[in-house]
């Protein structure tokens, strides 16, 4: 069995802060952990708009603070994200995330992240396997 505390990651590798400043991930759950995803307790900072490709990895995330919205560049739609908003991005689709108020949500990225990938120039993070 697996236990993790937000408090005990908080200020660890674990801990990573976007380069830009628009956003804070704590990762609960790594590859490392065998579980085949990652999990993560990301807050998207008010007032940011964050462009995201993961061509390498499935992405699940819940939304339980906060408000902003999801604009889909493949179809053209946003979506407005709230407490209690779920998208799943199962087609790799390339995306703005933006926040009106800090938006924590909670993270499920398939395969897992090893904890050491950042988006690159494209939006993109690496596949790295373990």
């Amino acid at each position: 069995m697996i236990i993790k505390r937000l408090n005990e990651v908080i200020g660890t590798d674990r801990d990573v802060k976007a380069e830009n400043g628009n956003w804070v991930s704590r990762r609960l759950l790594l590859a490392k952990e065998g579980m085949g995803f990652s999990m993560h307790d990301t807050t998207i900072f008010a007032g940011t708009e964050t462009y995201i490709h993961y061509a390498n990895h499935l992405e699940a995330v819940y939304c339980v603070a906060g408000e902003g919205e999801i604009e889909d560049l493949e179809s053209g739609i946003t979506t407005q994200i709230e407490d209690g908003t779920l998208y799943a991005l199962n087609g790799h689709e390339r995306h703005y995330l933006r926040a009106r108020k800090d938006m924590r949500m909670v993270c499920v990225f398939n395969p897992p992240v090893t904890g050491r990938e950042v988006h690159d120039e494209n939006g993109v993070y690496p596949l790295i396997v373990e």
